[in-house]
């Protein structure tokens, strides 16, 4: 079994920064993809940005030049540098890693951390 960790969520005022991290271990056998998404209150979860193993890295259309995706390899850890923060930018984020197994590929997913952006 693979757990993943975030942590770094919290309180900004619009236009500030926060640094997410996000951390997967146990049982690995070869973390590929790992990224993240955020779900706001009634709303679907949606795609923030996502990284591979060699570093191509792709993001959602509302945080393109404002938030960095990047990832340490050896430790399976992947950040979200977010910077320029808006109030839309508030929901609960959640780290993704892709594990491919002898079965295939199979997604984890965090327990979420919350960021709130006041306007």
């Amino acid at each position: 079994q693979v757990q993943v960790v975030e942590s770094g969520g919290g309180l900004v005022q619009a236009g500030g920064s926060l640094r997410l991290s996000c951390a997967a271990s146990g049982s690995i056998f070869s973390i590929s993809l790992m990224g993240w998404f955020r779900q706001a209150p009634g709303k679907e979860r949606e795609l923030v940005a996502t990284i591979n193993g060699a570093g191509s890295t792709k993001y959602g259309d509302s945080v393109k030049g404002r938030f960095t995706i990047s990832r340490n390899n050896a430790k399976n850890t992947v950040y979200l540098q977010m910077n320029s923060m808006k109030p839309e930018d508030t929901a609960v984020y959640y780290c993704n890693a892709v594990d491919w197994g002898p079965g295939g590929p199979h997604h984890y997913w965090g327990q979420g951390t919350q960021v709130t952006v006041s306007s």
